[in-house]
């Protein structure tokens, strides 16, 4: 049987619970590989929840993702199975019960490559996910209009952190309404993009959403913020390169940093909440 890595063991997640699935995960690898036939062949790797064993079935390299069963691994094998390989990982096949996903294996991370490339690469992506989205995935524009009801009341919580001017121009440019029905990725950046063999970059663990593409470009761009020295011209490469009307994706931006300022200071976080800061104030009219 597989030997967990510590470094997985030893995530935030599992501080407080999923100590029993843990313990269970080897044994799940190995009832698993029997199963869909697979023999594991290289080292374990792991994000903060999941591990991706590589494997290969009747010559062909794969990689088994084995994660704590639930609701979120049926959701993204249904966010693959929508974009079905475009732009997107493959999926061969699922076990929900289980928290297995077979996959088509990737290689290089994006992350390794210089910034100006990251950034184009993650537009481009962003229109080529920008498939007719399925009629009953969660709204972008009704994310945004539950989410801001909850913005001001949770910025008088925090002690005010930011000036009010700051949250006004982030309720006043809310995109509570689209006429889009693209497939949006609701959990899109560098982190979960990887060089393929079908397509030059393909993108991992979606989270599938119906409107606005633009919905994750804040995202894309804070979680490369310490790798920029401006901010104004990366965010103008995304905007290109994904084909993007400028000040509807300026409104995006600025309204879903805003939000995540407030879940990160919220959650504890100590330096997304300086990256959002740099963010806005490069944003701000």
């Amino acid at each position: 049987m597989i030997e967990l890595p510590r470094t997985f063991l030893d995530m935030p997640r599992w501080w407080t619970e999923g100590q029993a699935w843990l313990e269970s995960l080897p044994r799940a690898v190995d009832e698993q590989c029997r199963r869909w036939n697979l023999a594991v062949t290289g080292p374990i790797a792991h994000g903060g929840n999941a591990i991706v064993v590589p494997v290969v079935r009747d010559g062909g390299e794969l990689v088994l993702r084995m994660s704590p069963p639930g609701d979120e691994v049926t959701q993204q094998a249904w966010a693959l199975r929508w974009w079905d390989g475009r732009g997107m990982v493959q999926l061969w096949d699922d076990d929900a019960e289980a928290g297995a996903m077979l996959l088509e294996r990737l290689s290089t991370p994006l992350t390794t490559r210089p910034i100006d490339e990251v950034i184009a690469v993650l537009g481009q992506l962003m229109r080529r996910l920008a498939v007719p989205g399925p009629e009953d995935a969660l709204s972008t524009a009704d994310i945004v209009t539950t989410r801001s009801a909850e913005l001001e009341p949770q910025w008088q919580r925090l002690g005010r952190p930011f000036d009010a001017a700051i949250l006004r121009e982030a309720l006043a440019v809310a995109p509570t309404e689209t006429t889009s029905t693209a497939a949006v990725n609701g959990d899109f950046h560098s982190g979960q993009v990887l060089a393929g063999h079908r397509e030059a970059w393909l993108t991992v663990d979606p989270v599938l959403y119906r409107g606005d593409i633009e919905f994750d470009l804040g995202r894309v761009l804070w979680w490369d913020l310490d790798r920029m020295t401006e901010i104004v011209p990366y965010f103008d490469i995304a905007v290109r390169e994904a084909g993007l009307q400028r000040d509807r994706a300026r409104d995006w931006v600025f309204w879903r940093t805003v939000d995540y300022w407030l879940w990160g200071l919220q959650a504890g976080l100590t330096e997304d909440p300086v990256r959002c800061a740099r963010l806005v104030t490069a944003l701000s009219r």
